[in-house]
């Protein structure tokens, strides 16, 4: 596996991302078009496959974000641990969710001071990942 770094951290699924994806919108382009071309006889079954397409299209999305939301809650323990590891103090409360996504990337040496720059500058969390110099690979993302 090829080294992690803010280059090529983000992680696509390409049957996910881009064959479900494309799969969806097709079926979506392919029902509104079944859907103007239909006779009086079969309106509703070309309008139930409308709401079957809005249907996956809403699914595709809400999959992803409930398993983000659910990896960000994980990974927003895991970092308030290993902060109060490291320091034997709470992580601060001004500390947003974002920043400590951006943090997780940070090594050991380098999350305290990144803490206390991100609370003071108010960095986001593009910003905080751009600064880790010694970069900590999470490989185990949703």
């Amino acid at each position: 596996m090829k080294e992690q770094n803010f280059k090529n951290h983000a992680r696509l699924v390409a049957g996910f991302h881009g064959v479900a994806f494309l799969a969806i919108v097709i079926l979506l382009i392919g029902a509104i078009r079944n859907f103007i071309k239909s006779s009086e006889e079969n309106l509703y079954s070309a309008s139930l496959l409308i709401l079957v397409s809005i249907i996956f299209l809403l699914l595709f999305y809400y999959i992803r974000a409930f398993a983000l939301k659910a990896q960000d809650r994980a990974i927003r323990a895991e970092e308030k641990l290993r902060y109060f590891i490291l320091t034997g103090k709470p992580l601060s409360s001004k500390i947003t969710t974002r920043q400590i996504i951006g943090l997780r990337f940070a090594s050991d040496t380098e999350i305290v001071a990144l803490v206390d720059r991100a609370e003071k500058e108010t960095l986001s969390e593009k910003e905080i990942k751009k600064l880790i110099k010694n970069w900590k690979a999470d490989t185990y993302r949703v």
